[in-house]
């Protein structure tokens, strides 16, 4: 079934590209057009300039100007949500808060809707000190025409670069790079080059310049989905005390057809309430990620 669902997808995909490629035939090959820049040529008249290049183009090489160009704009445009939450602290809180909801056997409260803005705005409020850098270091000088688009780019990268390797653990680095089979370097007196070698504790902030994005992003989010899961695992524990208390109450009364989560679930939201659960969890999310 699922074979069947991703074939649908590709025939899907390609007839939406030879749509948006016959369309744009049609409308370049319009005889009308055609016409007027002939008897423009013939008159002698000079036709405007084609642009030579623009930020998009710059950017990342797409100027909107042919039919699979626009389609690959669209795909990234779609997905650039997706890739900017994956690499800020999004990922964490979200599965963070819907341990949460498991843990107190709560279903669908509180929403999904209520759980994704809260983690947004928890977002924001741990990445302003790097949103910040990055408009003082990478969008004003861009803005008053200091960069181009690609080093604007570039310099944009570098603290985000910087709050990710603070998040990743050595271990998940060391493991991306072999994959990569990527190498760092020391320089000795001479200036020549020196293998680290992979043994020992190595600070990888220090060698920020030499990892690459490739290495380092799918390292942050296994670190993030990792350490996720170990706050999940602590916020299980007092709530599967309450769960094991009530369960084994009503086994000693005789009440086994009575369902130990529908009783236990008052006392879980009673208890997470009384010790102000929502502002001790968010503490130690936030307080949870290195700045320095």
């Amino acid at each position: 079934m699922k074979v069947f669902k991703i074939a649908r997808f590709f025939v899907f995909f390609a007839v939406i590209a030879l749509f948006v490629s016959m369309l744009t035939m049609t409308v370049t090959s319009a005889p009308g057009e055609t016409g007027l820049m002939a008897d423009a040529a013939n008159e002698g008249v000079e036709l405007a300039p084609e642009p030579e290049s623009s930020a998009l183009n710059d950017l990342i090489g797409v100027d909107g100007s042919q039919p699979l160009e626009i389609l690959l704009l669209i795909t990234i445009l779609s997905v650039a949500p997706s890739i900017l939450l994956m690499m800020t602290s999004f990922t964490r809180i979200i599965i963070v808060f819907g341990f949460l909801r498991n843990a107190m056997s709560t279903q669908s409260t509180p929403p999904n809707q209520v759980l994704t803005g809260l983690a947004l705005f928890l977002t924001m409020f741990i990445m302003w000190p790097v949103f910040a850098q990055i408009n003082d270091e990478a969008y004003r000088p861009y803005v008053n025409g200091e960069y181009t688009a690609w080093e604007a780019v570039e310099e944009a990268g570098k603290p985000l670069k910087t709050f990710m390797l603070r998040q990743t653990t050595p271990a998940n680095m060391r493991f991306f790079m072999d994959l990569a089979d990527a190498t760092l370097f020391d320089l000795d007196e001479e200036g020549n080059q020196i293998p680290i070698l992979p043994t020992g504790e190595v600070n990888y902030l220090n060698y920020q310049e030499q990892l690459s994005l490739r290495v380092v992003i799918p390292s942050f989010m296994i670190s993030e989905l990792s350490r996720a899961f170990q706050m999940g695992f602590l916020l299980f524990i007092p709530f599967l005390i309450i769960d094991m208390v009530v369960a084994s109450t009503l086994m000693s009364m005789g009440m086994m057809m009575l369902p130990p989560a529908m009783i236990s679930l008052p006392f879980k939201i009673m208890l997470f309430v009384l010790v102000d659960g929502w502002q001790m969890l968010v503490g130690a999310i936030v307080t949870s990620f290195r700045y320095g």
